[in-house]
């Protein structure tokens, strides 16, 4: 039989996404599911979307003393009983083959962690045609200098890891955060690199965006892994570099 794969997702705001996010986890080639929804105080129409769905695989957690992204996902975690939990945002969409080749590829290499492979989208879900490739493995000092695990990709054997090690820690860039911190500590993250997500982005201007990852990158290095000044603008140059070839 199939083990279980709990799906953990934090929503907020998010009525003109959720419900395609939501299809394309249950329209998944892996039947053994269960599907977390974190709604995190939206001010939108989102949670009475929510409380539509009537799939019982479905699990509507209504957070109303949780304030940000990391600690509605930590909630979701909580409720998960799934030997497997997959990460998703709200607005990013799943080929129907991504929980069935993942599982398939975390037995096959014993893995603990695994992320895959991506394409970006544009707000209307649709593929603009710039794919991810994703290494084989990442270590530590590799992931300092390149981010290339995405949220939307990622999930954990949680017959192997706690759900105090993926607790997602209140920083910006919480999911950065987290990966580095399982590395830092000798976990594996065994990469599968076939584009199986979509990660959808917005159609407005990304200038603010990019001006706010560069500042949550340094103090990330800085102020959550202490590293040196030399260090961390070396850092910033690799991640820079390979920031910039993922979306050109």
């Amino acid at each position: 039989m199939e083990d279980k794969v709990s799906v953990v997702i934090p929503v907020h705001n998010a009525e003109k996404f959720i419900k395609d996010t939501v299809e394309s986890v249950l329209s998944q080639e892996y039947d053994n599911i269960e599907i977390i929804l974190c709604e995190n105080k939206s001010t939108d129409s989102t949670l009475e979307i929510l409380k539509e769905m009537s799939d019982p695989r479905i699990k509507v957690l209504n957070l109303t003393d949780v304030d940000n992204a990391a600690d509605a996902r930590n909630a979701g975690v909580k409720e998960a009983d799934g030997r497997y939990i997959a990460f998703l945002d709200a607005d990013d969409l799943w080929q129907k083959d991504k929980l069935k080749k993942q599982i398939s590829f975390m037995r096959e290499k014993n893995a603990e962690f695994c992320f895959t492979g991506y394409e970006f989208a544009d707000e209307n879900a649709k593929p603009l045609g710039k794919i991810v490739k994703v290494p084989a493995t990442i270590s530590y000092n590799e992931a300092l200098k390149n981010t290339t695990i995405f949220t939307s990709t990622v999930a954990f054997d949680m017959s192997v890891l706690t759900k105090e090690q993926i607790k997602m820690l209140n920083v910006p860039s919480e999911d950065t955060a987290l990966w580095w911190k399982l590395l830092r500590t000798g976990v594996k993250a065994y990469g599968l690199n076939e584009n199986l997500v979509y990660y959808r982005r917005p159609s407005k201007s990304l200038s603010s965006n990019k001006i706010e990852a560069i500042k949550r990158i340094w103090k990330l290095y800085r102020e959550q892994e202490n590293l040196s000044l030399p260090k961390s603008i070396a850092c910033f140059i690799g991640w820079a570099f390979r920031a910039v070839g993922r979306r050109i």
